[in-house]
């Protein structure tokens, strides 16, 4: 029987408020293969990855076209019957830190008794290890799915981890490259997520939070553009700044475990999801994105043959300083486990600060996740 035709995906008007957009650099990737072109853009990134962590890239041959089929796809998704959606949900699951699949709205306290407005659902990269029943909407278009996630990884990861192991003066600029090999196990996925608009009362209530301040546990996090502004970043000096949507690029933002491998050098960005401005915060907002992880059996050390991080002495992280020696995989166990956890003791104050429970955030002993205000 032939996949049911899907009705294009049109992009909701981007917002008119005067919003204090964040300055970040834009990495033009068609530089790339011309001569000097990965130097140069080095240059650029260093700044961005050492007191940012986030950036855009344009130019990364992945088309318009197949960006939207994806969100497309994801729409399709959530507007299924909840209970066809709950048949990919699994409690016990996201307890022992798997997060493929769906996690409902509400499955976690955001604070002060309302529950969080975020549906997610994760798609495993097709490396053999991670088969899955999929919905009939996505199974259907499963191939199409598939070669959507190697391009996120060929075309932009791979490129960006060369520049990485450019950055880092590592003898072999495919070094990065190897430790994230598509067809080797690891954790990386792709996912829809949808945050449904609330009530301003409630919105109040939760100090104007869909998400509060956090980093991503991987390598790398990819952001399709979509013009409904929420996300939010927490500048080198302390000030929280909206993240534009800028036409043909992708946002991207440096992660937990990039940071562990470069001894703190790339900084782990922070940033937080907030309520759209008043034009946009009656819509709903779709999202698609890519998350990049490091392969499974990478032991989360710094990375010990960079010259530059010898020089600046860094050769620690918070792992290691534990006594500590993850693998990937074990580091995106514990911290799913912690990030899924229900949170039911979580109070918000009236300036949008977030108090948590006393094992909420443990993350292992001695290490507990972080929550910017």
């Amino acid at each position: 029987m032939p996949a049911r035709l899907i009705d294009r995906y049109d992009h909701v008007p981007v917002t008119k408020e005067n919003l204090d957009w964040a300055e970040l650099v834009t990495l033009d990737l068609s530089q790339y293969e011309q001569p000097g072109g990965k130097q140069e853009l080095v240059k650029q990134l260093e700044h961005a990855v050492r007191h940012v962590g986030f950036f855009y890239v344009k130019n990364f041959n992945i088309s318009q076209d197949e960006i939207d089929r994806q969100f497309a796809l994801g729409r399709e998704f959530y507007a299924l019957p909840l209970e066809e959606k709950l048949k990919y949900h699994s409690v016990a699951d996201l307890d022992r830190g798997e997060y493929n699949g769906y996690r409902p709205a509400g499955h976690r306290d955001l604070g002060n008794g309302i529950k969080d407005n975020v549906q997610v659902y994760n798609i495993p990269k097709f490396d053999g290890h991670h088969q899955r029943q999929q919905p009939p909407i996505l199974r259907d278009h499963i191939e199409e799915i598939e070669a959507f996630s190697r391009k996120c990884h060929t075309e932009v990861v791979e490129k960006l981890l060369r520049l990485f192991a450019i950055l880092l003066e590592l003898p072999d600029e495919d070094q990065l490259v190897r430790d994230h090999q598509y067809d080797v196990k690891g954790e990386d996925h792709l996912r829809y997520m949808h945050y449904a608009a609330r009530g301003a009362e409630v919105n109040k209530q939760v100090a104007g939070m869909y998400v509060p301040g956090h980093t991503d546990l991987g390598t790398v996090t990819l952001l399709f553009r979509q013009p409904v502004a929420a996300l939010q970043i927490l500048n080198s000096e302390g000030d929280w700044k909206w993240v534009r949507p800028q036409d043909g690029t992708i946002t991207i933002n440096t992660c937990d475990a990039l940071t562990a491998l470069t001894g703190g050098l790339i900084k782990s960005s922070i940033h937080r999801v907030h309520v759209p401005p008043p034009d946009q915060a009656h819509v709903d907002r779709l999202g698609v994105l890519y998350f990049a992880r490091p392969n499974n059996h990478i032991v989360l050390h710094p990375i010990q043959n960079s010259p530059l991080l010898n020089r600046l002495g860094l050769t620690k992280n918070v792992f290691t300083e534990l006594g500590q020696h993850l693998t990937t995989e074990e580091w995106v166990k514990v911290r799913q486990t912690q990030q899924q956890r229900r949170n039911r003791e979580a109070k918000i104050s009236t300036k949008g600060e977030f108090s948590y429970g006393s094992k909420d955030l443990e993350i292992i002993p001695g290490l507990e996740a972080k929550v910017y205000n």
